[in-house]
Formats: structure tokens, C-alpha cells, sequence
């Protein structure tokens, strides 16, 4: 591909796009394998889709990683979420922040043993002044919570009611620095958006492909944006005839 091809295909890319890592399970499952498996082969493929992502231009990749419903799971499973949690941090960590990445969490990092809190604000201030890449890790995060949470944190600063609007409750929510997705993207098929980035996505794109999260490789993430360049997006109004 000569590099004039390059730059028509990323035309009208999305600047921000957010994942739901879905199908980790089904894709154990179908290989006889426990769902902890299936976890560590989609934390596996992160560095693959952060990779691709920057050489496609993206600057904002947001991964939900973990919901505040998913405490109900089993315990070893959830134990083995945070473990995985804490191994990658512990493996990717310094490439990510040779290569430009900045980390950023949003959510609760209560819940989390005080190591891996540790480890989550260690990453996230090493890398804060990179900027070819922002990696935003959803991890104990819930879209109603963070409403709620917003909501509570207006109260205690004491805000006026004539004074909410679209833009104030935005800088309340945990993506306060961060652009509203483009595009989310849903893998394994399933139609739902599952409590994620409930405030920010209203106007966002939304994509289903059927492969489960551990095989969606650049190739799928291609097909994403190119599915993407060819809507029209209108923000609830029409374009003129």
C-alpha cells in the first residue's frame, strides 16, 4: 500500500474508539478451556489492537476491562481477572511508555488490592505526558455509577441547578479530559451496550462483529473503521439536500 492509499483508507477515522472486550468466555469454552483462559488470551491481544490503533492514527483507544457488575462472577475468576490485571501492567508497562502511550483509568479503584492500586496510579502518572496514544482502561467502572458518582460530587460543590448543562455534567464524568467515542465496537456478536460509557456514547457509531475478543486482530479492527468511514453521522439533525 503507497502511502497516498494509506491516507484515503484512515479519511474520516475515528479519533476515539472504545471497546467492549466480549466473547473471553465463549472462546475458553469452545477450546475446552477454563474462562480465566479465555481472559489472559484477550489481555494477550490488547497489545496487538493498542498497536494497530496507533499505526491507524487513533489517539484515543478505551477498553472496558472490567464492570462494577462483574464482582458477582465467581471468585476465581475474579481473582484471576485481577491477577491477569496485575501482570500486564507488570509486562507492558515500560514499552507502552517507551512507545508514546499514556495510560489513563477510569472508575473506582477501591475493591482492588492496595498493590494493584499502586500499580494502576504508578502507570498512569509515568506516562501522563505521552501523547501519540491515549490507552483509557475501564476497570471497575459502570455508566450509571458514573453518573450517580458525578451527580454526588455536583451536590457537595455545591452546584445551582440553573447552572447544569451538557457541558458542565461532562466535566463531572470520569472521562472529563477525554473526546466522546466515535466508535464503540462490541465483539462475539452480542447487541447490547452493557452499562458502558452510558453519558458519552449517545451520539457515538456502534459496531458488532461477530469474532470473539481474543481473534479480533487488525484486520477486524480495519473492517471496523472502514464500516465507520462509510455512515453519515448527523448528531440527531439531517444535512441539507
Amino acid at each position: 500500500m503507497t502511502s497516498d492509499q494509506h491516507k484515503q483508507e484512515l479519511k474520516n477515522a475515528p479519533r476515539h474508539v472504545a471497546i467492549i472486550m466480549d466473547g473471553n468466555g465463549r472462546w475458553a469454552k469452545e477450546r475446552g478451556l477454563p474462562r480465566v483462559a479465555g481472559h489472559r488470551a484477550g489481555t494477550e491481544n490488547l497489545r496487538r489492537i493498542i498497536r494497530a490503533g496507533a499505526n491507524l492514527g487513533i489517539k484515543y483507544l478505551t477498553f472496558y476491562a472490567f464492570s462494577t457488575e462483574n464482582w458477582s462472577r465467581p471468585k476465581a475468576e475474579v481473582t484471576g481477572l485481577m491477577r491477569i490485571l496485575s501482570e500486564v501492567i507488570d509486562r507492558e508497562l515500560e514499552e507502552l511508555n517507551q512507545e508514546g502511550a499514556r495510560l489513563v483509568h477510569i472508575g473506582h479503584l477501591e475493591g482492588l488490592s492496595k498493590v494493584l492500586q499502586k500499580k494502576v496510579q504508578h502507570a498512569v502518572e509515568l506516562t501522563k505526558d505521552n501523547d501519540r496514544i491515549t490507552i483509557v482502561l475501564a476497570f471497575n467502572y459502570g455508566g450509571r455509577d458514573e453518573i450517580v458518582f458525578a451527580i454526588k460530587k455536583m451536590l457537595r460543590d455545591g452546584v445551582k441547578p440553573e447552572n447544569v448543562d451538557d457541558a458542565l455534567v461532562s466535566q463531572y464524568m470520569f472521562t472529563k479530559d477525554i473526546p466522546d467515542p466515535d466508535l464503540v465496537i462490541r465483539t462475539s456478536g452480542e447487541l447490547r451496550t452493557s452499562n458502558f460509557l452510558t453519558w458519552q456514547s449517545v451520539y457515538s457509531e456502534w459496531y458488532f462483529p461477530e469474532v470473539y475478543w481474543p481473534d479480533f486482530n487488525e484486520e477486524e479492527l480495519r473492517k471496523a473503521i472502514e464500516d465507520f468511514q462509510s455512515r453519515e453521522r448527523r448528531f440527531g439533525g439531517l444535512k441539507e439536500s
